[in-house]
């Protein structure tokens, strides 16, 4: 059950249990029980604020993982591609290619290993 009484238009009660008001109580220092929930409240805010700005690392990392991934389907398509249409290898140099997705996925190896 949810209660909330309005004394004014600035200011309202906040029902809490008592285990709640014992840790304000405990970690306020010279704060005002108010000022102290409103610091708490200003933290988690800016905090929000910056995580949507950035990317985590491992967003970023999972991110490079899946481009190269791509990239790695990609030219595999076109090799197979390439071969269906019957064109030899005299018209694909197929160890170059194999070579690029060789390194790609040493590349995205080496990434990862932070």
């Amino acid at each position: 059950m949810r209660r909330t009484l309005l004394l004014d238009e600035d200011d309202l009660i906040m029902v809490v249990k008592e285990d709640v008001v014992k840790q304000i109580d405990e970690n306020r220092g010279e704060m005002t029980r108010t000022e102290f929930v409103n610091y708490l409240i200003q933290c988690q805010i800016k905090e929000h604020q910056n995580q949507s700005r950035y990317v985590s690392r491992e967003d970023l990392e999972l991110f490079t993982s899946k481009i190269t991934e791509l990239l790695h389907n990609f030219l595999q398509f076109f090799i197979s591609y390439g071969m269906g249409l019957g064109r030899g290898p005299q018209d694909v140099n197929i160890q170059e290619l194999t070579q690029q997705l060789e390194s790609l996925n040493k590349t995205d190896e080496e990434n990862t290993e932070f």
